[in-house]
C-alpha cells in the first residue's frame, strides 16, 4: 500500500488513490502487440481450389555421352563415330532436349573442342556439360 509523504511531523493518512500509470503502459503495450499480430495470423484469403488426381512425371533427360580422345577421334556413348554421324546423332536427339556430356583428352586441340560445341549449337542442343576429373 502507498502511503502520503515521508513527513515526519504530523499524522500521516494512507493515499486512497490506485497508480494506474503502470497499468496503463503495460494495457498500451498489450494492445500495440495484438494490433501487430492479428492481421499476420489472418493474411489467408479463402479461395475454394479445384481438386485433380495427378502423378508424378518421372522423365529422365537424354544425355549423350561424348568423348574426344588425343588422337581427336569421336567415341559418342562408347562407340567410336565419325564426324558425319555425330552431326545427324545430334540433329536426331535435339528435339528430346537432351543434355551433352563432353570428355576431352588433356591434349585434344581446342579446334577439335569448339567445333563439336558449333556442331551442337546448329542442331540446337543448349545445355552442355564438361566432364573432368579431380585432382586428387
Amino acid at each position: 500500500m502507498s502511503f502520503g509523504s515521508f513527513s515526519e511531523g504530523g499524522v500521516t493518512q494512507p493515499m486512497a488513490e490506485i497508480n494506474t500509470t503502470p497499468l496503463v503502459d503495460v494495457m498500451l503495450v498489450l494492445l500495440v502487440i495484438f494490433i501487430i499480430t492479428i492481421p499476420v495470423l489472418h493474411q489467408a484469403v479463402p479461395i475454394d481450389l479445384p481438386r485433380v488426381s495427378s502423378q508424378k512425371v518421372e522423365d529422365k533427360p537424354v544425355v549423350i555421352q561424348l568423348a574426344l580422345d588425343a588422337e581427336g577421334r569421336y567415341h559418342l556413348d562408347g562407340a567410336l563415330t565419325g564426324r558425319s554421324e555425330l552431326e545427324s546423332h545430334f540433329a536426331a536427339t535435339a528435339s528430346r532436349d537432351p543434355e551433352l556430356h563432353l570428355r576431352a583428352d588433356r591434349g585434344t586441340r581446342y579446334e577439335k573442342v569448339t567445333d563439336i560445341l558449333a556442331a551442337a549449337q546448329r542442331a540446337g542442343i543448349n545445355r552442355i556439360a564438361f566432364v573432368t576429373e579431380s585432382r586428387e
